[in-house]
């Protein structure tokens, strides 16, 4: 079947439909951008043309202006942008900025080669053309595209002020040329205005000085701009700011260098391009890190040469011409600590203190040495977010997580090998507000991401000992416990039934009954021994108070039996304050607390002639044993017995502390802490 034509009124499809105005610019924007491109580089090869009949000129050796180069770059990278991002209004001020910089160096050219051939009409025509491209291309280049950049969008609406009054100060500029005076140079007017002549120069001058404030202010956006972006802006600000110098300086050096502005000047839209397409790609700051230490060397070393070379000639002139050798000799010798010295002394100038990766490595240093295993991670990790200026860090162990600072969003993770075997995981948060955010992170981690490994690891190894101790402690008590339990209702009760079997026999024994009786009660006596020693062998296994009584009252019941050994006295008292829940306490700590209490206690009976003791268990995390007297104190110089060397070994194995405290007539204080979490099951 044929397909049947389209209807005159039946409406077009989509894809044939006028596109609106983004629409259009996406599809016709590159095609125009590189028509404007090719037009720039055509006017600029009749400039050539143009400006090889004209005499050379006395202020630069270059054959073109830098109008010619503004005229051919800046079209160019123009045009890269718009390709790339069509609706981005930077390239097209770029595009536009170059077309009027070659239209007005040609038109300027022109009218200059008909003055030199005589004179024409066209002259004051051309010069007001040119004036008024230069014009447009100022406000293009010079105003709005740092208004703009690099996002495309004004800052706010009062930023239009500055960009207002330069327009009209253009505008006015330009129409003063349209009525100036003739003259050789710009030929006749026919629009001359005859009363404006004695204004002329003076209104111009003005209105030069209004343009200039206004591109000030213009510029004055981008470090607002600046101050308010993030990483990621900044440093395309900093692009073309860094271009820029190199076209500022020899502008404002003059004669004779200023001539080589002209070979700088394709990097400013170069720059731009960069920021805008591959700011991922290159750190700015690190250009400028490294373009700053080598200007640094190359400064360093031609001072060197020159100060040896003129100590040499004026006094040593005999052996002047070894002032070279020495020079180079001199340059190589220290040449790398001058570059650590430089790089140091840039790094400090870029990211302050904190920059530094080799004075952040000293600092870290300094703190691991006074700092406890247990801690010296964290310190490793408040090093580093100091260097990164991030808002902060955390490292991640096995589940465990050691924090730094808010992490918030995760934005990088760095895996942490210790001899090449993996002990954790580092995890990097937001940057801060430093002006070069993440700038020379790659520096810094390398330096100082072994020592938050080596940290991680002493983590990973304290952890691992503790738990293991922990274990075998948890192992002993509880083993302990059982051979208690074993020997009190095995062997115990055995011994027991044999007694009483005994004693039926000897009443029922009617042969020899003196001698059987006494044999039984020997029997009996030595059998009661043996009970009495499997009781006391059980007691050294676990004090039977902490089963029957638990920790608080077998302490109360220690304090009781302290009580008739103090000295005498109506106020003589022993009392025991407990706070927090003691229940669910591993075997382990509630033996060495008990224990811990049993010395203290004996020791205030033997030599603290104390008339009151107070003793406080108080669970809160941990379990803190104190057990204070008023008694005489510790003399001055005393060592430690075994009874307190005893305490403190208890307390370590548990990896907890004893202190004791003394003043001579105020008493003394024990002071235990055992860590009250039970350990996690071991594997198996």
């Amino acid at each position: 079947m044929a397909r049947p034509l389209l209807d005159s009124a039946e409406p077009r499809p989509r894809r044939l439909r006028a596109l609106d105005w983004p629409g259009r610019v996406l599809v016709l924007g590159p095609a125009v951008a590189v028509a404007i491109a090719a037009v720039a580089i055509c006017l600029e090869l009749a400039d050539i043309w143009v400006t090889a009949q004209l005499p050379d000129s006395p202020y630069t050796p270059l054959p073109f202006a830098p109008e010619d180069v503004a005229g051919t770059t800046f079209p160019i990278f123009g045009a890269l942008l718009v390709i790339s991002r069509p609706r981005l209004l930077l390239g097209w001020l770029l595009c536009l900025g170059g077309l009027g910089s070659a239209a007005n160096i040609l038109a300027a050219n022109t009218a200059a080669l008909l003055v030199l051939n005589g004179g024409h009409p066209l002259v004051h025509p051309l010069w007001v053309f040119a004036d008024g491209v230069w014009n447009l291309t100022t406000y293009a280049l010079g105003v709005l595209l740092p208004l703009l950049y690099p996002t495309g969008r004004i800052l706010s609406k009062r930023w239009c002020v500055p960009g207002g009054v330069t327009a009209a100060a253009l505008a006015l500029d330009w129409l003063c040329s349209l009525i100036a005076p003739s003259s050789v140079r710009t030929g006749y007017n026919a629009l001359e205005v005859a009363a404006f002549a004695p204004y002329y120069q003076g209104t111009r001058q003005v209105m030069h000085t209004v343009v200039a404030v206004g591109m000030a202010l213009a510029f004055s956006s981008l470090v607002v701009r600046f101050n308010r972006a993030d990483g990621i802006e900044r440093r395309q600000i900093l692009w073309p700011l860094v271009a820029m110098a190199g076209v500022v300086i020899p502008w404002v050096i003059g004669y004779p260098v200023w001539w080589t502005a002209s070979l700088t000047l394709p990097l400013v839209p170069a720059a731009i391009a960069v920021a805008v397409l591959r700011y991922r790609l290159y750190g700015i700051d690190t250009l400028i890190s490294r373009a700053l230490v080598g200007a640094g060397l190359v400064g360093v070393v031609a001072a060197v040469y020159v100060l040896v070379g003129a100590g040499s000639s004026l006094v040593l002139s005999g052996v002047d011409r070894f002032a070279g050798l020495a020079a180079a000799l001199f340059a190589g010798a220290f040449f790398h600590p001058i570059r650590s010295g430089l790089q140091r002394l840039v790094d400090r100038a870029l990211y302050g203190r904190g920059g530094d990766p080799l004075a952040l490595a000293a600092g870290l240093r300094r703190r691991l040495q006074h700092a406890d295993p247990a801690h010296a991670l964290l310190a490793a990790l408040e090093v580093l977010r100091e260097g990164l200026s991030v808002t902060g860090l955390a490292v991640e162990i096995d589940g465990t997580v050691t924090t730094s600072g808010r992490p918030g969003p995760v934005t990088r993770e760095v895996p942490l090998v210790w001899h090449g075997e993996p002990v954790g995981r580092l995890l990097i948060g937001p940057p801060g507000g430093r002006r070069f955010p993440a700038a020379h992170d790659e520096r810094v981690i390398a330096v100082l991401a072994p020592y938050v490994a080596d940290a991680a690891h002493t983590v990973t190894l304290t952890t691992a000992l503790q738990r293991s101790r922990e274990r075998i402690l948890t192992a002993r008590e509880e083993e302990r416990r059982r051979l208690r339990r074993d020997l009190h209702d095995g062997l115990g009760q055995t011994l027991a039934s044999m007694a009483m079997t005994i004693n039926m026999a000897r009443h029922s024994l009617e042969r020899s009954p003196e001698t059987a009786d006494s044999l039984l009660r020997d029997l009996r006596e030595g059998m009661n021994s043996v009970t009495a020693d499997v009781r006391q062998l059980v007691y050294g296994l676990r004090p039977p108070a902490l089963d029957d009584l638990g920790l608080a009252g077998a302490v109360r019941a220690l304090a009781e039996e302290a009580r008739p050994g103090l000295a005498a006295g109506a106020e003589s008292v022993a009392e025991v304050e407990v706070t927090g829940d003691l229940a669910g306490l591993p075997a382990a700590v509630e033996v060495a607390a008990y224990r811990i209490v049993q010395e203290a206690l004996t020791n205030v009976r033997k030599h603290a002639r104390a008339r009151s003791v107070r003793v406080v268990l108080h669970r809160n995390g941990e379990l803190r044993v104190v057990v204070a007297d008023d008694g005489v104190g510790l003399p001055p110089g005393r060592r430690s017995g075994v009874g307190m060397s005893s305490m403190a070994e208890r307390a370590a194995e548990l990896g907890g502390t004893c202190a004791v405290t003394s003043e001579p007539g105020r008493g003394t204080t024990v002071t235990a802490r055992l860590p009250a979490v039970p350990a996690p099951p071991g594997p198996g």
